[in-house]
């Protein structure tokens, strides 16, 4: 009885991972990779035989959830993929995007090919793959224990991610139904204060919890913060008269963008916000299923719908479905314009991008993680030129990252979902870059729980004994490998420790019996940090400096 580690571990995307007992091989999630991860998985395989897989849990529609299913069936799965009903839809939309895409870069690849006595290159997949995948889906509700084979049980719960998605809970017995091993895996989890999906679902027991850390070394900004910052920014873009471009996952953050602009609107109706426009037909199938899916969503967005308003559409908004229409945008001078893909690894973003990033009053708003390797990672790094459709750019656009509208959970909302479980239970860190992956193991490690960051390959037995002691991180040595530290970094976790600060620092106020506890603990910080100080040519000398007051 062992789980195997076949993606996103020690990167973001590649959601992949098999339970693997006498009886049945069951895979959970089967996505494709992204940016640096794509490029360094190209041309791999699959670790197995897809014939010989019996199911797939997936736990959310996102291709690098979900992206390589199709592949999965046109090499010989032949199982149920169970999923929950919105992503059943969802995934119907995104796959065949996918497809599309792929087909449509695998022509580029082949003319490039071509000219240079190279072979042609064929898709992963094409649209027919997609159509013969589809038949496999097996809906089931949240909530619901569901007995997929003798010795696996299962349980969707909700992940506040994007619509449909879940943390899947699992049930794992052996042959003689002698021993039950439960394993819980989060999926992508979203935040607690979360806006157009309800929070995620609280899990309290477990044997193994495998938990996503994408944001496991950083902090979000609040939701009033967030949206205060984001009107600064919109006002500021306004009045210079130009594009406003937001590159966007079709699937959620398209959705929760248009309800900001409207509630922008609402708040601000004197503002001259110029039209706005969702260049995406996939966005428009998208918000549609959205808004079947009343039940799944917050309340804030219930009561909006009861009262007869639409939350996915702002005044002046339009959803843009053909090409044309799409390049029609090109020739205005102003428009807010919304579009995939999210990272800038491809889809309608890329034209506006080549056509408006040589602006100085073109403004890019990033409200999504750009994985390391895309192009909006490097715009967002600073990028001063970028390559697009074989032209050299020069980009002079101003950038306003948003991190706060992430449908990811911060280090706080993750160490809080994961605070609920026994300390028995052994948390696998993955889906997350190694220096995030490794924060988070260690804010689990101080809250009394055994942690391990597994490499891909790696094999986990379900039925090995619990530690006696909580240990440090038990950390790949092909991950430790790749943990690289910069002045980013460091700027992350000054960041880190001023948020804790400030909230201590109320803590503290109202409760005075706390301080005997904490003091020789922030004694400690104090003196590692006057360390950290001398070492970077900044020693704080406090003495000195009580002195002088």
């Amino acid at each position: 009885m062992k789980l195997r580690i076949l993606g996103a571990a020690g990167e973001v995307t590649g959601s992949n991972y098999m339970i693997e007992t006498d009886g049945y091989k069951v895979l959970v999630d089967c996505g494709t990779h992204q940016g640096t991860d794509e490029e360094r998985h190209e041309g791999e395989k699959f670790p197995f035989s897809p014939a010989d897989i019996d199911a797939v849990l997936l736990t959310h529609a996102h291709i690098d959830h979900s992206g390589r299913i199709p592949l999965l069936v046109k090499q010989g799965f032949k199982g149920k993929i169970y999923c929950t009903h919105a992503t059943s839809q969802l995934i119907e939309i995104l796959l065949r995007d996918s497809a599309h895409i792929m087909q449509e870069d695998a022509e580029w690849r082949s003319r490039k090919n071509s000219r240079k006595g190279l072979p042609k290159v064929e898709p992963l997949y094409n649209e027919n793959d997609v159509e013969d995948a589809l038949a496999f889906r097996y809906p089931i509700p949240y909530d619901e224990m569901v007995e997929i084979f003798p010795g696996l049980k299962v349980r969707y719960r909700e992940a506040g991610h994007i619509l449909g998605s879940s943390i899947i809970e699992t049930w794992i017995s052996d042959k003689d139904d002698q021993k039950t091993v439960k394993v819980v895996f989060s999926g992508d989890l979203g935040q607690f204060d979360g806006v157009i999906e309800k929070p995620p679902a609280i899990v309290e027991e477990a044997d193994f919890v495998l938990i996503e850390s994408t944001y496991g070394d950083r902090l979000h900004k609040s939701l009033e913060d967030t949206r205060s910052e984001f009107q600064g920014a919109m006002e500021e873009a306004i009045r210079s008269g130009g594009k406003v471009l937001v590159p966007t996952f079709v699937v959620d953050r398209a959705q929760r963008m248009l309800y900001e602009f409207k509630l922008l609107q609402k708040k601000l109706p004197d503002l001259n916000m110029p039209n706005i426009y969702l260049d995406s037909p996939m966005g428009v199938k998208t918000t549609e299923i959205y808004s079947a899916h009343t039940t799944l969503l917050s309340r804030e967005l219930k009561e909006m719908l009861l009262k007869g308003e639409d939350p996915f559409e702002p005044k002046g908004f339009s959803f843009v479905r053909s090409a044309d229409e799409s390049r029609a945008i090109n020739d205005m001078s102003s428009g807010i314009v919304l579009a995939g893909s999210g990272m800038c690894s491809g889809g309608r973003i890329m034209h506006h991008l080549k056509h408006n990033l040589f602006k100085k009053d073109t403004h890019v708003f990033f409200v999504g993680y750009q994985a390391y390797g895309t192009l909006g990672r490097r715009l967002v790094d600073g990028a001063k030129t970028v390559r697009i459709a074989g032209e050299e750019i020069s980009v002079k656009a101003q950038f306003h990252t948003l991190n706060g509208f992430s449908a990811h959970a911060d280090r706080d909302d993750l160490l809080k979902w994961a605070g609920h479980f026994p300390k028995k239970a052994r948390f696998i860190i993955v889906h997350g870059e190694p220096k995030s992956a490794e924060s988070l193991a260690l804010g689990l490690k101080d809250n009394g729980y055994a942690t391990r960051i597994p490499a891909i390959g790696d094999e986990i037995d379900l039925l090995a004994p619990a530690p006696d002691k909580i240990a440090m991180p038990v950390i790949s040595p092909r991950i430790l490998d790749r943990i690289q530290i910069n002045s980013k970094d460091v700027e992350n976790a000054l960041n880190l420790i001023s948020a804790r600060t400030e909230q201590m620092q109320q803590t503290i106020i109202q409760n005075e019996e706390q301080y005997k506890n904490i003091m020789p603990l922030l004694i400690s910080a104090r003196t590692l940090l006057e360390t950290a100080a001398a070492l970077s040519g900044n020693r704080i000398e406090y003495k000195e400096k009580e002195e002088k007051r």
